[in-house]
């Protein structure tokens, strides 16, 4: 295939470039606006492929060729949407392609963009030069963001909620001007918390507003009548009698800017220890706009992009989005959606911080009445006011309306006895983690609920199928697994027990889909997916320590994966207590692979949270007394450093393992219909990074699902080059 043939992508939907021209007052000649397009509502956004970028070019030749001349040229999106940048759909169109054949096509793709995005920010048209604006009335990232970029001038929408450069969050890097236009409009600084912190701060967005504050955007003006006023803003700089240009960021060079890349490194390094390439070239390309010219920065640009498209963390990257955007979207394998029965009323088992979480989160989303129990009234009422304390806090901070926040505090109530879900359609427990406990709140609740009212639990480890063994009515109970904090991590396991019904499936799968959250289906077996595979790897790295490998050298010896926390921050996060009781019951059920939790038994009876503690200095260092416990020092555990301690390459290649052969035999139980649903619930319920594809492309492509289980778990090319 030729490249060429290579930038016809054949899945392209193309943006148009529609093109009108506005006579404003007191200026002499028309303005050409230009109206980006691709014929879908607003759920479809703008993307920018060649056929899109080729009808970008050709809206600048007709405006060049109009008569009279134009007296500016200014581009807006169809309603709510700017452009979010490069169509994706060139993966399925180098599908096949050699290496060589790769560079060359995204090469001339990038080279495309460049120029495409170019003739409409100079606003060069036979041989004068126009003032250039960008409108950005929607969500305006990637190759849209640096079309705004290339203009001369900005106005945004106070609407606008997405604004960003994400590109090395994908294993890519700004390709369109980005890297070297916006450090040298808004300083190197805050170019590196948009092109740097954000992405990898789970792909942070920036709104309209905050847009204009960096200096992104010259003016903010109000989503109602936003073309007009901005037209009319237009026309007020044509006229000269407003100076964009006035206001914007002193952009310091020199120190400043080396400051800048220096920040912008340690958060890479912090975040990724090197493990994934595309956001140090970003640095490299930052750096480079300090003193490049545009030719020579542009060129740069698009070499890097062509380096990175043949890389196996950008196949990865890009075989991650594709999951978190499609498959989350439709969780494989539930029953026909049309059999899930409404619910108008939703009754919670309990009132600590989980079952309050999760009352904030039924009532905002659902808007249904929420009612939790728990066992005394002081328990109840702090649960209740935390809840609208949480409501108060999005009050403030302009989140919600006042009469939002009204009705959503009016919704939440508390009840010390269960028979205030007697008419629930759905009651889901967040008590301990007790199987007899669970049990009897099961029992208790079949005896107050309606026949048809969903029961359901949102524990972390225990068999949902047990829970119900002693109910008449089993078939109407499923785990819905939530992860900590529940308004932050999208995940939820759908748990189907051995009798649940489709009935029972389907409408908690739709009240995932209305809670926002995105739903993988797993068949119940100990601890599921995400805890499970956690428990074993984090098993691997407590081992070596109770075998005296040192814990620092212990909880770094994964750095080189990229991961977005060392196992033993996951560990203090989780709280010790919570993973020893995953521990517990997934030793009680496969001994012969998950170890006896002995250390991390001794560090929860002492009382401890975590194994580091801070020096009066506030660094963080080991707690040699939680190490002690963890290692059994005095007891059955080697001393540190000892020879037959494992290396920190031994600690990883242990882990690794682990990870591989218990994926495998998730998938041979059948826990999840694919490796996709594995990948995707680390993404989304661990949030391992894309650059890993969640964690089977990284074990493919390392070699370690081979010599473990002898296969693969993905076809040569689903997540790698080849």
């Amino acid at each position: 295939m030729s490249t060429d043939v290579a930038l016809e992508f054949p899945d392209e939907v193309v943006t148009h470039a529609h093109v009108r021209y506005i006579q404003l007052p007191g200026v002499d000649g028309p303005v050409a606006l230009i109206t980006l397009d691709n014929g879908h509502d607003h759920t479809r956004p703008n993307t920018f492929g060649p056929a899109s970028l080729r009808a970008l070019l050709a809206a600048v030749d007709e405006i060049e060729a109009h008569s009279p001349p134009v007296a500016a040229v200014a581009v807006t999106g169809k309603p709510f949407i700017f452009c979010v940048g490069a169509d994706l759909s060139f993966r399925s169109s180098i599908a096949g392609l050699g290496v060589d054949q790769i560079r060359s096509a995204i090469a001339a793709f990038g080279e495309l963009g460049h120029t495409a995005l170019r003739r409409v920010g100079e606003g060069r048209l036979a041989g004068r030069k126009v003032p250039t604006f960008a409108l950005v009335n929607g969500a305006a990232m990637g190759g849209g963001l640096e079309l705004a970029l290339h203009c001369d001038h900005r106005a945004i929408s106070s609407g606008v909620s997405a604004v960003a450069l994400p590109e090395v969050f994908l294993g890519l890097v700004p390709g369109w001007g980005g890297s070297q236009l916006l450090p040298n409009l808004i300083g190197a600084g805050r170019a590196v918390t948009v092109v740097i912190e954000n992405p990898l701060n789970t792909n942070r967005m920036i709104n309209g507003r905050k847009a204009a504050e960096l200096g992104i955007a010259d003016i903010v003006l109000e989503p109602a009548d936003f073309l007009e006023q901005a037209l009319a803003w237009v026309g007020q700089v044509v006229r000269g009698e407003v100076d964009p240009k006035a206001n914007r960021p002193v952009v310091e060079r020199g120190r400043p800017w080396a400051d800048a890349l220096a920040r912008g490194r340690a958060i890479a390094d912090a975040r990724l220890h090197g493990a994934a390439p595309a956001v140090y070239r970003a640095l490299d390309l930052m750096a480079l706009a300090e003193t490049a010219d545009r030719e020579t920065g542009f060129a740069a640009e698009t070499a890097a992009l062509a380096d990175l498209a043949v890389s196996d963390e950008l196949a990865a990257s890009l075989y991650a989005f594709d999951l978190t955007q499609k498959r989350a979207r439709r969780p494989v394998g539930g029953p026909d959606p049309s059999l899930a029965r409404p619910v108008t009323k939703v009754g919670i088992v309990g009132a600590g911080l989980m079952a309050s979480q999760l009352a904030l989160l039924f009532a905002r989303r659902l808007e249904v009445p929420v009612v939790l129990t728990d066992l005394d009234q002081a328990r109840l009422d702090k649960g209740v006011g935390y809840v609208r304390q949480e409501i108060d806090n999005l009050l403030a901070s302009g989140r919600l309306s006042p009469d939002r926040a009204n009705r959503y505090k009016g919704l939440v109530s508390g009840s010390l006895t269960k028979e205030a879900f007697a008419d629930a359609d759905l009651v889901i427990e967040a008590v301990f983690e007790d199987l007899k406990v669970k049990q009897t709140v099961f029992a208790e609740l079949e005896a107050v609920v309606r026949p048809d009212a969903l029961l359901l639990t949102n524990t972390s480890a225990l068999s949902v199928t047990a829970m119900a063994s002693g109910l008449a009515h089993p078939e109407r109970v499923a785990g819905l697994h939530f992860f900590n904090p529940v308004a932050v991590l999208p995940l939820v396991e759908v748990v189907r027990a051995a009798r649940t019904d489709d009935a029972a499936i389907a409408t908690t799968l739709a009240v995932a889909k209305k809670l926002g959250k995105n739903a993988v289906l797993v068949k119940d077996a100990p601890a599921f997916v995400v805890n499970r595979l956690l428990t074993r790897f984090l098993g691997e790295v407590l081992a070596s320590i109770e075998a005296g490998t040192p814990v620092e050298e212990a909880d770094t010896a994964l750095d080189p994966l990229g991961l977005p926390m060392s196992p033993l921050t996951l560990l203090a996060l989780v709280g010790p207590a919570v993973a020893l009781h995953v521990a517990e019951t997934l030793h009680e059920s496969y001994p012969d692979r998950f170890r006896a939790p002995t250390g991390l038994a001794r560090v929860v009876a002492a009382g401890r949270t975590s194994l580091y503690t801070t020096d009066a200095s506030g660094r963080q260092v080991v707690d040699e007394g939680a190490a002690a416990l963890a290692r059994g020092s005095g007891g059955d555990g080697a001393a540190p450093g000892s020879p037959l301690a494992p290396s920190a390459e031994e600690v990883r290649a242990s882990a690794l393992a682990a990870l591989a052969q218990e994926v495998r035999l998730l998938l041979d139980e059948g826990v999840v219909a694919e490796p996709a649903d594995v990948d995707l619930c680390m993404i989304l319920g661990a949030g391992w990074p894309f650059h890993l594809g969640g964690i089977t492309p990284y074990l493919d492509r390392t070699g370690v699902s081979e010599k473990v289980n002898g296969q693969r778990f993905t076809p040569r090319g689903v997540a790698t080059v080849h």
